[in-house]
């Protein structure tokens, strides 16, 4: 007796015609991966944790190494019992604001259609918060949108497409859309180490909750704290990370108070929920700037000065930085910077005894003129 759980040719075209039929509808819904797969990219704060959320969503049990530029990583997944496996594309940028150049290597015309960007945000260094989040959220659009200019002359349908995808975060009719700047593509922020936050004066933590809820909210984007030492808050973004690279059901809930771990869905967030910038009208008096933007960051520097040597300590040479620490390479470098010096001290001791030499023949021949 054959096989029952054998198909037959019937079966197989059944199956193909499903997934023909299921393909073009996630087209349709911009839900459908492709053979190319989807791209997220995540930036941040250094030392934020960026490679740590990446290696807990591919379920890694590794220790990541510090990003010292660009590092790429790959995840696949089975659909169903299908054969085919979808690829989500992982860029890390490291070095906090110091590489943004590199923004450009990411979001180019053959990524933007499938782009989504994770900006990490490091709780604890609420001095380095606004510097690190305007200098990226503003590399970010403007690469954006020259991408997307650059498209539009070949393909004009990706400005209907982005916006499609965009309608479907941000409902058309939402109260606030024409006081928003999103993004064109789906933007997450990410606040880590919120267990070192936690611990801060409640004051402190209404303030940052309120201008990350402010910055998220203007540009379109989801909001959601994050610390590897939380499980629950972990499993969280590992489902938020599956809907941008696989378009898993993204999560309904909705946190606003700053008392719990923020978690607010782009697009469902309103500007009369958050409130005014925590500012006196003494303080508003002397404020000339008026824009929104611009009134959150008065306010949020005057409680939390930004820390302006943090841009010129990334800076520094990563070949000197104790965490990129590889005793053979160090050595090895060590040695030649030996050989480079020598070589140096050899050429101006060479320079000088041939400015002497040319000196005396000048002299002699001086000399010999004069008689």
């Amino acid at each position: 007796m054959g096989d029952k759980s054998e198909k037959t040719l019937w079966d197989i075209a059944i199956q193909e015609r499903n997934r023909a039929e299921q393909e073009n509808k996630e087209l349709s819904d911009g839900s459908y991966v492709g053979s190319e797969g989807t791209n997220v990219f995540f930036l941040g704060s250094k030392n934020s944790g960026k490679s740590s959320l990446i290696m807990r969503f591919l379920d890694r049990d590794e220790n990541p190494k510090p990003t010292v530029a660009l590092e790429y990583l790959f995840g696949r997944r089975s659909r169903g019992a299908n054969t085919i496996k979808d690829v989500t594309h992982i860029w890390e940028l490291g070095g906090g604001t110091f590489l943004t150049k590199l923004i450009d290597t990411v979001i180019t015309p053959r990524t933007i259609r499938s782009m989504s960007v994770v900006v990490v945000i490091d709780l604890s260094k609420p001095n380095e918060l606004w510097t690190t989040s305007e200098t990226l959220l503003n590399q970010l659009k403007i690469r954006i949108n020259q991408v997307v200019n650059e498209v539009s002359g070949k393909d004009p349908s990706i400005q209907d497409y982005l916006k499609q995808q965009l309608n479907k975060r941000i409902n058309e009719e939402h109260p606030d859309k024409s006081m928003m700047e999103p993004f064109l593509v789906p933007l997450v922020i990410v606040g880590s180490k919120y267990d070192l936050y936690q611990d801060f004066d409640p004051e402190k933590r209404k303030i940052i909750s309120k201008t990350l809820r402010f910055l998220a909210h203007t540009y379109g984007a989801t909001l959601q704290f994050f610390s590897t030492k939380n499980e629950p808050l972990v499993a969280r973004a590992r489902q938020l990370i599956g809907n941008l690279a696989f378009h898993f059901p993204s999560s309904k809930t909705n946190v606003t108070d700053y008392n719990k771990p923020i978690l607010v869905p782009a697009g469902t967030d309103l500007f009369s929920q958050i409130g005014a910038p925590p500012l006196s009208d003494e303080q508003l008096g002397k404020i000339s700037a008026r824009r929104p933007m611009d009134l959150w960051k008065s306010a949020f520097c005057q409680y939390f000065p930004q820390d302006t040597t943090t841009n010129s300590n990334i800076n520094k040479n990563p070949a000197v930085d104790s965490q990129y620490i590889e005793t053979i390479i160090d050595n090895m470098r060590i040695q030649k910077d030996k050989e480079l010096e020598q070589y140096r001290r050899q050429s101006e001791r060479k320079a000088k005894e041939r400015k002497m030499a040319r000196e005396n023949e000048n002299l002699t021949s001086t000399r010999s003129g004069g008689r």
